[in-house]
């Protein structure tokens, strides 16, 4: 049994979930090394609860758009289980109609412009990789989610 089995089973029991409940995927919201910490610190204070990934992403892999409901192991940089998050609402939006207040839920950024720079330079580098380009009006999914179990 792997780390990441074990603390899902331990999730379960623990919240008095059924035994046959799965877990939607692992997640480490696409950052590397000291980033990855950054925002796993974000997440478990309660600052980040939420996050945009681009729908082309999810088009070009053939994967279905998250729903309400679903629970996501969050893994460190290390690929160790630090919590379970449960997504709480999942909405399409073109990039430029993002407000405030959906980004700020991030808890990365101090004001729109610096959140859309920052996003623009993400998409088009996602782009470069995935193969598809980066329009103003580039449709994301914003996810809520929170924090459903931590040690």
């Amino acid at each position: 049994m792997t780390e990441a089995d074990e603390f899902w089973n331990e999730f379960l029991k623990a919240t008095g979930r059924d035994e046959e409940e799965r877990c939607a995927g692992d997640l480490n919201f696409e950052a590397k090394g000291f980033v990855a910490d950054e925002m796993i610190a974000l997440v478990l204070s309660g600052k980040k609860t939420a996050f945009f990934t681009s729908w082309s992403t999810y088009a070009i892999d053939q994967e279905p758009v998250p729903v309400s409901g679903e629970l996501y192991l969050v893994l460190d940089r290390n690929e160790k289980p630090v919590c379970v998050i449960e997504t709480q609402s999942v909405q399409v939006i073109p990039f430029n109609e993002v407000t405030w207040e959906m980004a700020k839920l991030e808890g990365e950024d101090e004001n729109l412009e610096v959140w859309r720079e920052k996003k623009r330079e993400y998409l088009e580098e996602e782009g470069d990789i995935m193969g598809f380009e980066f329009t103003p009006d580039i449709k994301l999914v914003f996810q809520t989610f929170s924090v459903v179990y931590k040690k």
